[in-house]
């Protein structure tokens, strides 16, 4: 994912699913170590709900294809 998409992305979960800064950055230093996409550590961590989580895989492939 190129850094501009990545602040994008960044930017859906901030906007559209009032994740919390702190919230991001815990889950980006978990993805960080290779646990898994980051998307998933959402949802494992209950930052998300399935719901959710299908907005967030449905916001990748249509700003960027997975």
């Amino acid at each position: 994912m190129t850094p501009a998409i990545y602040n994008k992305f960044i930017k859906f979960l901030k906007e559209e699913l009032a994740l919390s800064s702190d919230s991001i950055q815990t889950v980006q230093k978990t993805a960080q170590q290779n646990l898994g996409p980051l998307p998933m550590i959402l949802w494992q961590y209950g930052l998300v709900t399935l719901e959710e989580l299908d907005r967030i895989y449905d916001w990748l492939e249509t700003d960027y294809i997975i």
